[in-house]
């Protein structure tokens, strides 16, 4: 078995706990929070046996083999440092950190230290997201000449929300930008040449945001995010020979659509269960058994490649956490 500790107790760690269900060899543990009160109130709703009033005590926990960090993105960087610490290895929430030089301080934390450290990057575990990877890999629609993504939420947040809030590292890029820019990695890794813009809100943190990535193939990609409005959180990769369609939403879609020049167009469906983040729960495991201390769905390299990506667009738009 594989025993589990969760850091923080907010929604995303919640859907997590619940899909930890569904990874095979998984045992959830312990919890640990900055209050006992929200400690001990996710332990009762998860049937966790143990509750922690701190990072610290979580992390010395000797019974806890690996902690899923679950907290606002500000506080990534200190509590992934407080697990590493304490001998554990980490899933930390993505992204990272807030910017390269805190990304690039776990990684070689965790190198030094021999531990096992992750962002999670659910897309990047994702069988299909996974599957539609390989197909282009071996051809299935050319040599790809541009990638198109968007994710986009209604809102309204009010200003002390995380979404705005730049304390808590608020603004659409980190939250949501990061997908759109980890497809367009993901099928042709970091690009040569880079543009955004965005309309920064009263808290100075991005609220709609354009990319357009290009390589020196001569692919490009147009990416946005926002959080002014609800957009069809949907891609497309094209190449030379077809297009590959990934629905709503297409970071966990339901399915693929795969046109190929003169054919039907091919449905590649997906399995749903849960909510997708066994996923990368079942990765950390394998790797874990492997003993591992990175995975090579989610390598480090990538990991520190895209939040370099993130710290070049976040200067472009006029965006700073410092």
């Amino acid at each position: 078995m594989t025993r589990w500790g969760i850091l923080a107790t907010g929604n995303i760690a919640a859907r997590f706990a619940e899909d930890l269900r569904l990874a095979p060899g998984a045992e959830l543990v312990a919890v640990g929070s900055r209050t006992r009160e929200s400690a001990d109130l996710f332990a009762r709703r998860h049937d966790i046996p143990r509750a922690y009033a701190s990072w610290a005590e979580l992390a010395a926990d000797p019974d806890v083999d690996v902690i899923y960090v679950a907290t606002p993105h500000a506080a990534h960087h200190e509590a992934a440092l407080t697990c590493l610490a304490g001998d554990k290895a980490v899933l930390v929430e993505k992204p990272c950190t807030l910017d390269l030089p805190t990304t690039t301080e776990l990684v070689e934390t965790a190198r030094a230290r021999g531990l096992f450290l992750m962002e999670a990057m659910w897309m990047r575990c994702n069988p299909l997201i996974l599957r539609v990877l390989e197909l282009i890999r071996d051809g299935a629609i050319g040599e790809v000449t541009h990638i198109r993504a968007d994710f986009g939420a209604a809102g309204p947040f009010p200003p002390e929300h995380r979404m705005r809030a730049r304390t808590l590292g608020g603004g659409a890029l980190l939250d949501l930008g990061v997908y759109p820019l980890s497809l367009a990695h993901l099928v042709l890794g970091t690009p040569q040449h880079v543009q955004a813009w965005a309309k920064l809100g009263p808290e100075k943190v991005d609220e709609n945001t354009g990319m357009v990535l290009g390589w020196d193939s001569g692919a490009v990609a147009t990416l946005s995010c926002g959080m002014v409005g609800a957009t069809a959180i949907t891609a497309s990769i094209t190449g030379t020979t077809g297009r590959m369609d990934l629905p709503e939403p297409f970071y966990r879609p339901g399915a693929a659509v795969l046109h190929r020049a003169g054919a039907e167009p091919e449905t590649i469906p997906a399995d749903l269960t849960g909510g997708g983040y066994q996923h990368e729960a079942i990765e950390v495991q394998r790797c874990l058994a492997a003993g591992l201390i990175e995975s090579p769905l989610v390598p480090h390299d990538t990991t520190l490649e895209l939040m370099g990506l993130v710290d070049d667009i976040k200067a472009r738009i006029g965006v700073s956490y410092a």
